[in-house]
């Protein structure tokens, strides 16, 4: 590692950007459940109550829609609300103010009001939260126009995503962060003249390859990069993996240009494949262009069933490492490859969460 370069854990970003909001731009408040305690909501807004005043970041009861509805009447008067659900599964309380308000009510009005705000929804997994606490609902809101939805799978990509919506959007956004992000640190490059010079709402090409292009979202463009080094060291198989970034809003053009150039796809996402970002993915594919591919699109994602509480289930309902890497050498090799490929865990690399949210 050099001198200096700058490393920053997930849940940092997201503290100094919560810190940020508050301090640019007075008009800035925080809501949600246990953002003023000790804990603020998982290190995500530690003491910035104390800071900045309880008028400004403060807990909520437990009435997402009555308190979303309050966000959006806040934001169509100057206001800037960030509201935070400690669960995705929370959020589809408030789902008609969501649906049916803040994306819709510049287009009923003609343009003339706009509803800009963010509002934080976190998944997980990995320590027995079972169904109601552990879905990874992000199709469900970019299904809707008039929304934004981002998936964060790093510091630079919250830093910047955060800032934009606080300080140039003037719509909703939802952004959906992994809580198994939160203790993990990353190399950074935030700040740094012409480090960023793509949309901040837009996709990212993560890694350059030649031999298959994978497409993911969250925490599993992370999986991705450490499947790809195992595959380029041991295998010699090239993967070039583009972080969707914004589910809603990504960057179709350099997602046709590598498939265009691998021949090989596949798609790795936080949820279940049926009708969501990996069924949205292989429509684009096969709208502008199927004969790039050699093959059939391949989709990793969450099994088709409740999420179950007992680990050992679990972990088959989640997929691991080594499926990732069956499923890509055997895309490239062929199903008669004959390939060892080692077995890795998720929970080997990652802090799993104790709970108790």
């Amino acid at each position: 590692m050099e001198h200096n370069e700058k490393v920053i854990k997930y849940k940092d970003a997201l503290l100094t950007s919560m810190d940020d909001a508050l301090t640019r731009f007075p008009g800035t408040i925080i809501m949600g459940q246990g953002v003023d305690d000790h804990k603020g909501t998982f290190g995500s807004t530690t003491d910035l109550a104390k800071k900045h005043g309880a008028h400004r970041v403060f807990d909520i009861p437990l009435s997402e829609e009555g308190n979303t509805g309050i966000g959006i009447g806040a934001a169509l008067n100057g206001v800037y609300p960030i509201q935070t659900h400690i669960r995705n599964d929370f959020s589809l309380l408030a789902m008609s103010q969501i649906v049916n308000t803040a994306a819709k009510y510049k287009y009923m009005y003609g343009g003339h009001f706009n509803v800009p705000m963010l509002i934080r929804m976190i998944i997980g997994r990995s320590w027995g939260q079972g169904a109601q606490h552990s879905q990874s609902l992000q199709s469900l809101f970019a299904h809707i126009p008039g929304l934004v939805v981002l998936m964060p799978s790093s510091a630079d990509a919250v830093l910047e995503s955060y800032n934009h919506a606080v300080e140039h959007y003037k719509g909703p956004v939802i952004s959906i962060e992994h809580r198994l992000l939160y203790d993990y640190s990353f190399k950074s490059t935030y700040g740094e003249k012409d480090a960023a010079k793509h949309d901040p709402f837009s996709s990212r090409l993560v890694r350059k390859g030649d031999d298959v292009t994978i497409v993911a979202t969250s925490i599993m463009v992370i999986e991705a990069q450490r499947v790809a080094d195992y595959l380029a060291k041991e295998l010699d198989i090239h993967c070039e993996i583009i972080d969707l970034h914004s589910i809603s809003h990504f960057n179709k053009e350099m997602i046709v240009e590598s498939v265009k150039k691998t021949g090989n796809l596949i798609i790795a996402d936080t949820s279940w494949q049926a009708y969501g970002v990996c069924a949205e993915i292989s429509r684009i594919i096969c709208e502008h262009d199927p004969r790039m591919l050699k093959g059939p699109v391949v989709t990793l994602g969450m099994q088709p069933s409740p999420c179950p509480t007992t680990k050992k289930l679990e972990d088959l309902f989640y997929p691991d490492d080594y499926t990732f890497t069956m499923k890509i050498v055997e895309m490239v090799k062929g199903r008669g490859h004959g390939l060892s490929v080692a077995k890795t865990s998720l929970n080997e690399t990652y802090k799993s969460f104790k709970g108790p949210f």
